[in-house]
This record gives C-alpha cells, sequence and structure tokens, in this order.
C-alpha cells in the first residue's frame, strides 16, 4: 500500500472523522454522522483509495524501491 495522504490532509481527515463520530454518538446528527469512519481510517492508514484511482497524492514522503 502506497502512502498518498499527507500532513495537513491527515490532520483534517482526523479531525473531522473525530467530529463526525462523536457528533452521531451524542445524537446531535443522524446515524450518517458515522461516515466519519472514512476519513478517520484514511487519516490514520495515511492511504485512500479514491487518490489512488484519481491519480493524487498528498503525501511528501519520496518512497524508494526496494533495494535488490
Amino acid at each position: 500500500m502506497k502512502l498518498n495522504v499527507g500532513g495537513i490532509d491527515r490532520i483534517l481527515r482526523i479531525i473531522v472523522g473525530l467530529v463526525l463520530i462523536a457528533l452521531a454518538a451524542t445524537g446531535t446528527v443522524g446515524w450518517w454522522g458515522y461516515i466519519g469512519i472514512v476519513p478517520l481510517v484514511t487519516g490514520l492508514f495515511r492511504f485512500c483509495p479514491a487518490y489512488g484511482l484519481l491519480g493524487m497524492n498528498t503525501c511528501p514522503i519520496k518512497q524508494q524501491p526496494p533495494k535488490p
């Protein structure tokens, strides 16, 4: 799995995910607030499948190919 979520993007995903989950858990928003699991997980794992499909990458880390 290639990393494709960078610093600020990662922090925002984690914050938005936690806020949505907290709002859903307290009943402030409906059950749809649990969709916050998606940005939370993509932020924690630093990989977004949608970015991969679109060819996007916000991660500044250059991954080196494995040495033979």
